[in-house]
């Protein structure tokens, strides 16, 4: 019987596997052979992996919240309410703040 193997390749030693696609193979060693053949050949390779489809765990954003930006306003003088005179360290470091944001067209 005939699975689905997922295909991964490294292009050189200590970099990482990257997933390159699957092939079609009655067990392990054929797909090895058709993973050399269909991944291997075409770009510099130093190791492929294969897994069993079945094998291979999903997790996606309906599952977890994965996270993403976080505001770090924190960081910056912008953020916080000063009403006394700023120290001179901290004017500098706001007017880099507002020069970085319309450098990034932000303000």
């Amino acid at each position: 019987m005939t699975q689905i193997w997922e295909v991964f390749r490294q292009e050189e030693k200590g970099g990482y596997h990257t997933h390159c696609g699957n092939v079609h193979a009655p067990d392990r060693e054929m797909a090895k052979q058709f993973a050399a053949v269909q991944h291997g050949r075409r770009k510099p390779t130093n190791s492929i992996w294969v897994v069993p489809k079945d094998e291979v765990g999903e997790i996606d954003g309906d599952d977890v919240s994965f996270g993403g930006t976080t505001d770090k306003g924190y960081r910056w003088t912008t953020a916080y309410n000063l009403q006394t005179r700023q120290a001179e360290e901290v004017e500098e470091s706001d007017a880099e703040q507002q020069d970085a944001e319309q450098r990034r067209g932000e303000a």
